[in-house]
């Protein structure tokens, strides 16, 4: 791979970064106050710091309850009841809490395919004008080439066509 090949992709990879980044701050800055708190809620539940803490406090509570400290009192005997009460309402808290994720980061792609099909359509329609300028360069310059793949190739992209087709497969 030549240099400038390298230097080229390299450049496309910032300007993806770049655009990238510009995306999520967009997105960011259009947070409603749901939004914000299941972000918090979500990345609270989801730290290393919160797993340590539940961790320990099962440890402790089960340590206590099989009354290896015996200047504390037992208050949840083997085989835990109200330890299993809580574990399972912290379950379906967290199960609800990977739902919303999932919600917030499905709306994201969404968005995101939808300005790459917009981006691809204005490359599509880019690339064809420079078909159609090459052809006419070649014309002038007195080349005559009957390409029936290159007259494809010109021909522009009915959105209208796309969207027909991709909702017969669906």
């Amino acid at each position: 791979m030549s240099t400038q090949t390298k230097e080229s992709l390299i450049k496309e990879g910032v300007r993806d970064e770049i655009i990238n980044q510009q995306f999520k701050s967009r997105i960011d800055f259009n947070k409603t106050l749901s939004d914000k708190i299941a972000i918090f809620i979500i990345n609270f539940l989801g730290s290393i710091k919160f797993f340590s803490a539940c961790c320990l406090f099962f440890f402790f509570w089960i340590i206590w309850n099989l009354n290896f400290f015996s200047s504390l009192k037992v208050f949840d005997p083997f085989p835990f009841p109200a330890l299993q009460m809580i574990v399972s309402i912290f379950a379906i808290i967290l199960s609800v809490s990977v739902l919303i994720s999932q919600k917030r980061q499905g709306r994201f792609e969404k968005i995101s395919q939808q300005i790459e099909f917009e981006v691809n359509v204005r490359a599509e329609s880019e690339i064809t004008k420079m078909l159609e300028m090459l052809h006419d360069i070649q014309k002038k310059i007195g080349i005559d080439n009957k390409d029936i793949e290159l007259e494809k190739m010109k021909e522009n992209l009915d959105i209208q066509d796309l969207h027909q087709k991709l909702d017969e497969n669906l």
